[in-house]
């Protein structure tokens, strides 16, 4: 084979590794993309709805006087908030742009949202005496967050297992080729005392 040849065969396979990092960048949730759209879009609504008493949880996020006067606590406050960053935004991000890196931000963040979600309900159960419970604001909101966080998990390990194998795949295929051009070199040396025929 010639040195041009050599060298176009080179370059295609430059091309075709770099089309494999960008492929191995992106995810595809499938049906799960739908779930999670819907998910988010019911997150907003329950902004909407009664956080706790007569607060919802757009007066949690800017702090306003009925969540003040409600006593709201500050996982519940963090819990909207980071709702708000990474269920909402960080999901919708991931589902536009398909990033793989986005979708794990969304799944992280959301995970951490469940748990201050359990915190802010208990939190709200817990209050004294004068103060609202938990209104059905928090409670469809916290619900939502474990259904996105659970649809992002499947969609994000499913991508990891695959990238697993291509990147094994990839590994396995240098390993022959670097065998075969190993015994190729062996089989080209002239000096070899121990080269069947001599």
């Amino acid at each position: 084979m010639s040195t041009p040849d050599n060298g176009n065969f080179d370059q295609f396979k430059e091309e075709i590794e770099a089309a494999e990092r960008r492929i191995a960048g992106e995810i595809d949730p499938g049906p799960r993309a739908l779930v999670i759209a819907v998910g988010v879009f019911v997150l907003l609504v329950s902004f909407l709805l009664p956080h706790t008493g007569g607060a919802n949880g757009w007066d949690v996020l800017a702090n306003s006087e009925d969540a003040t006067g409600a006593a709201v606590s500050l996982p519940s406050r963090l819990f909207i908030w980071l709702a708000l960053v990474f269920t909402v935004g960080f999901s919708m991000l991931a589902l536009l742009t398909r990033r793989w890196a986005l979708a794990w931000v969304a799944l992280a963040g959301s995970s951490v949202t469940c748990v201050l979600g359990l915190l802010a309900v208990w939190s709200r159960q817990t209050a004294a005496e004068p103060y609202p419970g938990p209104g059905i604001g928090l409670i469809l909101a916290w619900l939502t967050v474990i259904v996105v966080t659970y649809h992002w998990a499947r969609a994000v390990w499913a991508r990891t297992a695959v990238q697993l194998a291509a990147e094994e795949a990839r590994r396995r295929e240098a390993a022959e080729r670097q065998q075969k051009g190993l015994l190729e070199r062996f089989d080209d040396d002239p000096d070899d005392p121990d080269k069947p025929g001599r």
